[in-house]
Protein backbone atom coordinates (compact mmCIF):
# COMPACT_ATOMS: atom_id res chain seq x y z
CA UNK A 1 0.00 0.00 0.00
CA UNK A 2 1.04 3.56 -0.75
CA UNK A 3 -0.52 6.64 0.69
CA UNK A 4 1.13 10.10 -1.18
CA UNK A 5 -0.07 13.49 0.59
CA UNK A 6 -0.27 16.47 -1.72
CA UNK A 7 -0.97 20.45 -0.86
CA UNK A 8 -3.11 22.53 -2.45
CA UNK A 9 -1.84 25.95 -3.75
CA UNK A 10 -2.63 29.61 -4.00
CA UNK A 11 -1.69 31.47 -6.56
CA UNK A 12 -1.26 35.27 -5.93
CA UNK A 13 0.34 37.17 -9.49
CA UNK A 14 0.91 35.72 -13.18
CA UNK A 15 -2.13 33.34 -13.70
CA UNK A 16 -2.76 33.27 -17.33
CA UNK A 17 0.62 33.61 -17.79
CA UNK A 18 1.38 30.23 -17.04
CA UNK A 19 -1.16 29.01 -20.03
CA UNK A 20 1.40 27.42 -22.87
CA UNK A 21 -0.60 29.64 -25.62
CA UNK A 22 1.24 32.73 -23.64
CA UNK A 23 4.28 31.85 -22.51
CA UNK A 24 5.37 30.22 -25.62
CA UNK A 25 5.96 33.15 -27.41
CA UNK A 26 5.76 36.40 -24.89
CA UNK A 27 7.23 34.14 -21.57
CA UNK A 28 5.03 34.20 -18.36
CA UNK A 29 5.86 33.91 -14.62
CA UNK A 30 3.71 33.35 -11.33
CA UNK A 31 3.75 33.82 -7.77
CA UNK A 32 2.35 31.39 -5.38
CA UNK A 33 2.34 29.40 -2.30
CA UNK A 34 1.75 26.20 -1.40
CA UNK A 35 -0.34 25.66 1.98
CA UNK A 36 -1.82 22.73 5.27
CA UNK A 37 -4.57 21.51 3.13
CA UNK A 38 -3.86 18.30 1.20
CA UNK A 39 -5.36 15.47 -0.95
CA UNK A 40 -4.68 12.16 0.21
CA UNK A 41 -4.57 9.27 -2.51
CA UNK A 42 -4.34 5.45 -1.36
CA UNK A 43 -2.86 2.82 -4.18
CA UNK A 44 -2.43 -0.97 -3.55
CA UNK A 45 -2.81 -3.89 -5.78
CA UNK A 46 -6.58 -5.16 -5.46
CA UNK A 47 -6.18 -9.03 -4.40
CA UNK A 48 -8.04 -11.34 -7.35
CA UNK A 49 -11.08 -12.57 -5.42
CA UNK A 50 -12.82 -9.94 -7.51
CA UNK A 51 -14.92 -10.13 -10.75
CA UNK A 52 -13.46 -6.78 -10.90
CA UNK A 53 -10.18 -5.62 -11.48
CA UNK A 54 -9.85 -1.86 -10.28
CA UNK A 55 -11.81 0.08 -7.70
CA UNK A 56 -11.65 3.53 -8.12
CA UNK A 57 -13.20 5.78 -4.90
CA UNK A 58 -13.92 9.26 -4.94
CA UNK A 59 -16.90 11.32 -5.48
CA UNK A 60 -18.14 8.02 -6.82
CA UNK A 61 -16.83 4.26 -6.96
CA UNK A 62 -16.13 2.90 -9.87
CA UNK A 63 -15.52 -1.40 -10.19
CA UNK A 64 -14.57 -2.03 -13.81
CA UNK A 65 -12.63 -4.43 -15.51
CA UNK A 66 -9.88 -2.77 -17.23
CA UNK A 67 -8.60 1.24 -17.17
CA UNK A 68 -10.47 1.52 -20.33
CA UNK A 69 -13.29 1.47 -18.71
CA UNK A 70 -12.68 3.93 -16.13
CA UNK A 71 -14.64 6.97 -16.37
CA UNK A 72 -12.29 9.31 -13.95
CA UNK A 73 -10.17 10.41 -16.94
CA UNK A 74 -6.91 11.38 -15.07
CA UNK A 75 -7.09 7.94 -13.25
CA UNK A 76 -7.74 6.33 -16.68
CA UNK A 77 -5.19 7.66 -18.20
CA UNK A 78 -2.14 7.58 -15.86
CA UNK A 79 -2.98 4.13 -15.44
CA UNK A 80 -2.64 3.32 -19.37
CA UNK A 81 0.37 5.57 -19.41
CA UNK A 82 2.47 3.65 -16.54
CA UNK A 83 1.04 0.33 -17.48
CA UNK A 84 -1.01 0.05 -13.95
CA UNK A 85 -3.36 -3.10 -13.39
CA UNK A 86 -5.38 -4.39 -10.62
CA UNK A 87 -5.54 -1.68 -8.47
CA UNK A 88 -7.59 0.19 -5.30
CA UNK A 89 -7.40 3.71 -6.05
CA UNK A 90 -9.35 5.77 -3.03
CA UNK A 91 -9.22 9.81 -3.13
CA UNK A 92 -9.60 11.72 0.33
CA UNK A 93 -9.26 15.74 0.86
CA UNK A 94 -9.28 18.57 3.20
CA UNK A 95 -11.25 21.13 0.69
CA UNK A 96 -13.70 20.41 -2.10
CA UNK A 97 -12.83 19.73 -5.69
CA UNK A 98 -13.21 22.79 -8.14
CA UNK A 99 -13.01 25.30 -5.61
CA UNK A 100 -9.58 26.96 -7.33
CA UNK A 101 -6.71 25.54 -4.96
CA UNK A 102 -5.33 23.38 -8.05
CA UNK A 103 -7.15 20.50 -6.64
CA UNK A 104 -7.34 18.27 -9.76
CA UNK A 105 -3.16 18.83 -10.12
CA UNK A 106 -2.88 17.87 -6.62
CA UNK A 107 -4.41 14.65 -7.25
CA UNK A 108 -2.77 14.13 -10.73
CA UNK A 109 0.98 14.72 -8.81
CA UNK A 110 -0.25 13.18 -5.79
CA UNK A 111 -1.71 9.77 -8.35
CA UNK A 112 1.31 9.38 -9.93
CA UNK A 113 3.86 9.82 -6.86
CA UNK A 114 2.01 6.40 -5.31
CA UNK A 115 2.05 4.83 -8.98
CA UNK A 116 5.97 5.18 -9.24
CA UNK A 117 6.20 3.98 -5.83
CA UNK A 118 4.09 1.14 -5.96
CA UNK A 119 6.49 0.03 -9.50
CA UNK A 120 9.42 0.66 -7.19
CA UNK A 121 11.09 3.54 -9.03
CA UNK A 122 11.89 7.29 -7.59
CA UNK A 123 10.35 9.96 -9.42
CA UNK A 124 12.03 13.61 -8.30
CA UNK A 125 9.37 16.97 -7.99
CA UNK A 126 10.12 18.06 -12.26
CA UNK A 127 9.23 14.13 -13.06
CA UNK A 128 6.30 14.30 -11.22
CA UNK A 129 5.24 17.74 -12.07
CA UNK A 130 6.17 17.22 -16.33
CA UNK A 131 3.78 13.80 -16.25
CA UNK A 132 1.51 15.99 -14.36
CA UNK A 133 1.28 18.46 -16.77
CA UNK A 134 1.29 15.77 -19.70
CA UNK A 135 -1.32 14.01 -18.20
CA UNK A 136 -3.81 16.56 -17.47
CA UNK A 137 -3.38 18.71 -20.79
CA UNK A 138 -2.06 16.48 -23.45
CA UNK A 139 -3.65 12.49 -22.41
CA UNK A 140 -6.81 14.24 -20.60
CA UNK A 141 -7.04 17.56 -23.59
CA UNK A 142 -7.85 19.80 -19.87
CA UNK A 143 -7.35 23.59 -20.98
CA UNK A 144 -5.48 25.14 -18.52
CA UNK A 145 -2.02 26.09 -16.97
CA UNK A 146 1.15 24.50 -15.64
CA UNK A 147 1.69 26.33 -12.34
CA UNK A 148 -0.78 24.29 -10.07
CA UNK A 149 0.99 20.81 -11.45
CA UNK A 150 4.61 22.59 -10.41
CA UNK A 151 3.09 24.10 -7.09
CA UNK A 152 1.65 20.80 -6.10
CA UNK A 153 4.83 19.03 -6.82
CA UNK A 154 7.72 20.88 -5.51
CA UNK A 155 5.48 23.07 -2.80
CA UNK A 156 6.41 26.00 -1.02
CA UNK A 157 6.57 29.83 -1.56
CA UNK A 158 7.93 30.01 -5.29
CA UNK A 159 8.41 31.86 -8.44
CA UNK A 160 7.63 30.07 -11.49
CA UNK A 161 9.19 31.34 -14.56
CA UNK A 162 7.72 30.12 -18.04
CA UNK A 163 9.74 30.44 -21.31
CA UNK A 164 9.98 28.62 -24.45
CA UNK A 165 8.73 24.86 -23.58
CA UNK A 166 10.22 24.93 -20.32
CA UNK A 167 10.27 26.15 -16.64
CA UNK A 168 12.00 27.73 -13.41
CA UNK A 169 10.81 26.99 -10.10
CA UNK A 170 12.71 30.05 -7.37
CA UNK A 171 11.90 30.41 -3.76
CA UNK A 172 11.15 33.51 -2.46
CA UNK A 173 13.82 34.07 0.26
CA UNK A 174 11.99 36.22 2.77
CA UNK A 175 12.73 36.77 6.53
CA UNK A 176 10.71 34.32 8.16
CA UNK A 177 8.97 36.92 10.31
CA UNK A 178 7.78 38.82 7.75
CA UNK A 179 6.74 35.35 5.91
CA UNK A 180 4.46 34.70 8.93
CA UNK A 181 3.12 38.43 8.70
CA UNK A 182 1.95 37.62 5.39
CA UNK A 183 0.24 34.03 6.44
CA UNK A 184 -1.46 36.54 9.12
CA UNK A 185 -2.62 39.08 6.94
CA UNK A 186 -4.51 36.36 4.36
CA UNK A 187 -7.74 35.12 5.04
CA UNK A 188 -9.28 33.05 2.91
CA UNK A 189 -12.98 32.11 2.91
CA UNK A 190 -15.23 29.40 0.93
CA UNK A 191 -17.90 31.35 -1.79
CA UNK A 192 -19.99 28.01 -1.93
CA UNK A 193 -19.85 27.95 -5.62
CA UNK A 194 -18.53 25.68 -7.60
CA UNK A 195 -17.04 25.07 -11.28
CA UNK A 196 -15.34 23.94 -13.48
CA UNK A 197 -11.84 25.40 -13.85
CA UNK A 198 -11.02 23.48 -17.31
CA UNK A 199 -14.44 25.33 -18.81
CA UNK A 200 -13.33 28.30 -18.02
CA UNK A 201 -9.70 27.94 -18.82
CA UNK A 202 -11.48 27.44 -22.28
CA UNK A 203 -12.98 30.42 -22.38
CA UNK A 204 -10.11 32.53 -21.43
CA UNK A 205 -7.61 30.82 -23.87
CA UNK A 206 -9.63 31.95 -26.79
CA UNK A 207 -8.98 34.65 -25.81
CA UNK A 208 -5.33 34.63 -25.13
CA UNK A 209 -4.23 37.04 -27.66
CA UNK A 210 -6.47 39.61 -27.49
CA UNK A 211 -5.35 39.87 -23.65
CA UNK A 212 -1.43 40.28 -24.33
CA UNK A 213 -0.91 43.63 -23.22
CA UNK A 214 -3.25 42.88 -20.05
CA UNK A 215 -1.52 39.49 -19.12
CA UNK A 216 2.21 41.29 -20.25
CA UNK A 217 0.95 43.78 -17.35
CA UNK A 218 -0.35 40.65 -14.96
CA UNK A 219 2.91 39.10 -15.84
CA UNK A 220 5.17 42.36 -14.61
CA UNK A 221 3.42 42.07 -11.26
CA UNK A 222 5.01 39.28 -10.08
CA UNK A 223 8.40 41.39 -10.19
CA UNK A 224 6.75 44.34 -7.75
CA UNK A 225 5.20 41.41 -5.40
CA UNK A 226 8.25 39.97 -5.58
CA UNK A 227 9.95 42.57 -4.32
CA UNK A 228 7.63 43.52 -1.58
CA UNK A 229 8.05 40.20 -0.24
CA UNK A 230 11.77 40.41 0.13
CA UNK A 231 12.30 44.08 0.72
CA UNK A 232 12.07 44.80 4.46
CA UNK A 233 11.86 48.60 4.04
CA UNK A 234 8.63 48.43 1.75
CA UNK A 235 5.23 47.60 4.37
CA UNK A 236 4.03 44.58 3.24
CA UNK A 237 0.62 46.65 2.98
CA UNK A 238 1.82 47.04 -0.59
CA UNK A 239 1.13 42.99 -1.42
CA UNK A 240 -2.28 43.52 -0.91
CA UNK A 241 -3.15 46.69 -2.92
CA UNK A 242 -0.81 45.02 -5.52
CA UNK A 243 -3.48 42.11 -5.00
CA UNK A 244 -6.55 44.37 -5.49
CA UNK A 245 -4.93 46.09 -8.78
CA UNK A 246 -4.22 41.84 -10.08
CA UNK A 247 -7.47 41.27 -9.69
CA UNK A 248 -9.25 44.33 -11.43
CA UNK A 249 -7.14 43.67 -14.46
CA UNK A 250 -8.02 39.83 -14.21
CA UNK A 251 -11.11 40.27 -14.34
CA UNK A 252 -11.01 42.11 -17.73
CA UNK A 253 -9.44 38.59 -19.67
CA UNK A 254 -12.02 36.56 -19.58
CA UNK A 255 -16.29 37.07 -19.09
CA UNK A 256 -16.39 34.03 -16.98
CA UNK A 257 -13.72 35.12 -14.33
CA UNK A 258 -16.08 36.62 -11.90
CA UNK A 259 -19.70 36.72 -11.40
CA UNK A 260 -22.42 39.15 -9.78
CA UNK A 261 -22.13 37.79 -6.35
CA UNK A 262 -18.43 37.49 -6.41
CA UNK A 263 -18.51 41.22 -7.02
CA UNK A 264 -20.95 41.95 -4.78
CA UNK A 265 -18.78 40.19 -1.83
CA UNK A 266 -15.81 41.23 -2.71
CA UNK A 267 -16.69 44.98 -2.53
CA UNK A 268 -17.67 44.12 1.02
CA UNK A 269 -14.50 42.87 1.95
CA UNK A 270 -13.19 46.29 0.59
CA UNK A 271 -15.33 48.22 2.11
CA UNK A 272 -14.63 46.26 5.43
CA UNK A 273 -11.22 47.13 5.35
CA UNK A 274 -9.42 44.33 3.00
CA UNK A 275 -7.12 46.00 1.41
CA UNK A 276 -6.81 43.67 -1.97
CA UNK A 277 -8.07 39.84 -2.89
CA UNK A 278 -8.87 37.54 -5.38
CA UNK A 279 -10.93 34.41 -7.03
CA UNK A 280 -8.29 31.71 -6.86
CA UNK A 281 -7.88 29.55 -9.72
CA UNK A 282 -9.75 30.12 -13.04
CA UNK A 283 -12.45 31.84 -11.70
CA UNK A 284 -16.20 31.77 -11.33
CA UNK A 285 -15.94 30.94 -7.67
CA UNK A 286 -14.76 29.01 -4.93
CA UNK A 287 -12.65 30.29 -2.69
CA UNK A 288 -12.16 34.13 -2.28
CA UNK A 289 -8.56 35.45 -0.78
CA UNK A 290 -8.54 38.64 0.90
CA UNK A 291 -5.47 40.86 2.15
CA UNK A 292 -6.66 42.26 5.08
CA UNK A 293 -4.46 44.57 8.20
CA UNK A 294 -4.69 42.11 11.45
CA UNK A 295 -6.53 45.03 13.14
CA UNK A 296 -9.23 44.72 10.63
CA UNK A 297 -10.08 41.25 10.16
CA UNK A 298 -12.96 41.24 12.85
CA UNK A 299 -14.67 43.40 10.68
CA UNK A 300 -14.61 41.47 6.98
CA UNK A 301 -15.18 38.08 8.89
CA UNK A 302 -18.32 39.88 9.90
CA UNK A 303 -18.98 41.72 6.76
CA UNK A 304 -18.64 37.77 5.30
CA UNK A 305 -20.46 36.32 8.11
CA UNK A 306 -22.54 33.76 5.77
CA UNK A 307 -18.87 32.39 4.09
CA UNK A 308 -17.34 29.81 5.92
CA UNK A 309 -13.55 31.21 6.65
CA UNK A 310 -10.59 28.52 6.43
CA UNK A 311 -7.62 28.88 8.14
CA UNK A 312 -4.43 28.01 6.95
CA UNK A 313 -0.25 28.13 6.77
CA UNK A 314 1.76 27.78 4.38
CA UNK A 315 3.43 24.96 3.93
CA UNK A 316 7.40 23.58 2.33
CA UNK A 317 7.16 20.03 1.38
CA UNK A 318 4.92 19.77 -2.05
CA UNK A 319 4.01 16.12 -3.01
CA UNK A 320 5.20 13.25 0.00
CA UNK A 321 4.52 9.48 0.53
CA UNK A 322 3.37 9.26 3.56
CA UNK A 323 3.41 5.39 4.07
CA UNK A 324 5.35 2.59 2.03
CA UNK A 325 4.71 -0.66 1.96
CA UNK A 326 4.66 -2.30 -1.04
CA UNK A 327 3.74 -5.80 -1.39
CA UNK A 328 4.97 -8.28 -3.29
CA UNK A 329 2.34 -9.19 -6.14
CA UNK A 330 3.06 -11.19 -9.33
CA UNK A 331 1.30 -9.68 -12.66
CA UNK A 332 -1.42 -11.46 -14.03
CA UNK A 333 -1.24 -13.69 -17.02
CA UNK A 334 -0.04 -11.79 -19.52
CA UNK A 335 1.10 -8.58 -17.85
CA UNK A 336 4.32 -7.61 -16.86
Amino acid sequence: MIITRTPFRMSFFGGGTDMEEFFREHGGAVLSSTFDKYCYVNVRHLPRFFSYRNQVSYSRIEKTSSAEEIRHPAVREAMKYLDMHELIITYDADLPARTGLGTSSSFAVGLLNAFYALKGKYAGDKKLADDAIYLERVLCGEAGGWQDQIAAAFGGLNRIDFSGSSYAVSPVIIQPERKRQLNGSLMLFFTGFSRISAEIQEDTKKHVQSNVARLQEIRGLVDEAQKVLVDRAVPLDEFGRLLDYAWKLKRMTGSRISTDSIDMLYEKAVRAGALGGKILGAGGGGFLLFYVSPERQGQVASALDGLLRVPFKFENSGTEIIYYAPEEYPPAEGKV
